[in-house]
């Protein structure tokens, strides 16, 4: 199977971790700064990541991917303990 190019892609082909083929981490203006004291890890980030940019460390700490984060924030806004901060880029 050959990789199409985004514009190639039916309406609606587009989906999790979709971007991962593309580095689109420079689009957003805010990037997510996680504070690991207050850190539960429970990993709602991770889930919740529409883009699939939040990664899992091998101690179960979460860390952005800025390669792929589009600073949308919805890591920061399902943080139940708020350790999640979203600051210009």
């Amino acid at each position: 199977m050959s990789k199409r190019t985004w514009q190639e892609l039916p309406k609606g082909a587009v989906s999790y971790k979709s971007s991962m083929d593309y580095k689109t981490g420079d689009w957003g203006v805010e990037a997510p700064k996680i504070d690991h004291s207050k850190c539960t890890k429970c990993m709602l980030c991770h889930f919740y990541c529409p883009e699939g940019a939040i990664l899992v460390r091998e101690d179960g700490y979460t860390e952005p991917d800025l390669d792929y984060c589009k600073g949308c924030g919805i890591c920061a806004k399902e943080c139940p303990v708020k350790c999640i901060e979203m600051v210009r880029k």
